[in-house]
């Protein structure tokens, strides 16, 4: 039942102002699948290049080792990026720098993929905010990162938790359609059915500024239930900032993250 709730809650959440987006369940081809990030952290960054199988096969994908791959930003920075095996593809020298605009060009196969993402200006993470639920006898925990969204709208926010170190492979994404320029006060939507918190119990959570783009493509994952950060690549094609129909997704982001023990 809460897991049901949580769809649904989900689903309210993100049908605002948004149009409909198509899913190609039928296509089956294999696919160059392009993941990777530049944050206002120092580097190295990483891209991993891998290649979709099957529906009816099983395993994991291929790797790619001799893609040429290369950032440049909207300054005049650019730079090609060192294979280190298993996929990998890692920068020397670059910066991610709040505010600028990174381009992702990917030579593979006999095609490019070019992808191109902006890094927000970072909104402050303040703390997170645990509040207690009695709900039939049992006590429940609801998460509230507290941060003072700005009064320029269309911010996006995406977090990753961590449980007790281990990571929880759920998308969590808010926005600042409804509540503009206000502190955060709307919790994470946890689907908890196969987890447990309890007093004593140590929560991390990251929180990344996002463009629109990736925004979309993140809220997509969510809606469809994917396995979360950490647990793969749907097989079918949320909409993405990556051209030439490659799967994937290339987000420049700011990071920060905070830390809480459950009292």
């Amino acid at each position: 039942m809460k897991n049901i709730i949580s769809i649904l809650l989900t689903g309210l959440l993100f049908t605002s102002c948004e149009k409909v987006i198509d899913l190609d369940y039928k296509s089956n081809e294999s696919r160059i699948i392009i993941q990777g990030n530049i944050t206002n952290e120092a580097g190295p960054y990483y891209v991993k290049i891998t290649k979709s199988i099957s529906l009816k096969d099983t395993g994991s994908y291929p790797v790619i080792d001799d893609a040429i791959v290369a950032i440049s930003d909207d300054v005049g920075n650019s730079e090609m990026l060192t294979a280190v095996g298993n996929g990998m593809y890692r920068t020397r020298a670059l910066t991610g720098v709040e505010g600028r605009t990174y381009t992702l060009d990917v030579q593979v196969e006999n095609q490019t993929y070019t992808a191109k993402s902006t890094i927000p200006q970072r909104v402050l993470f303040d703390s997170i905010r645990v509040e207690t639920h009695l709900v039939t006898g049992e006590t429940e925990y609801s998460f509230i990162p507290v941060y003072p969204d700005p009064i320029a709208k269309g911010n996006n926010y995406r977090f990753v938790l961590w449980l007790n170190n281990k990571l929880v492979n759920q998308h969590f994404l808010q926005n600042d359609d409804v509540r503009n320029g206000v502190p955060n006060s709307v919790r994470l939507e946890v689907n908890d059915d196969d987890i447990e918190f309890k007093p004593g119990d140590s929560i991390t959570l990251q929180m990344q500024c996002i463009d629109k783009n990736v925004a979309l493509y993140y809220r997509t994952l969510a809606l469809m239930g994917d396995s979360g950060p950490g647990g793969g690549t749907t097989p079918n094609n949320p909409p993405n900032n990556i051209s030439n129909g490659a799967l994937g997704i290339f987000s420049a982001h700011t990071v920060e993250s905070k830390s809480v023990v459950i009292p």
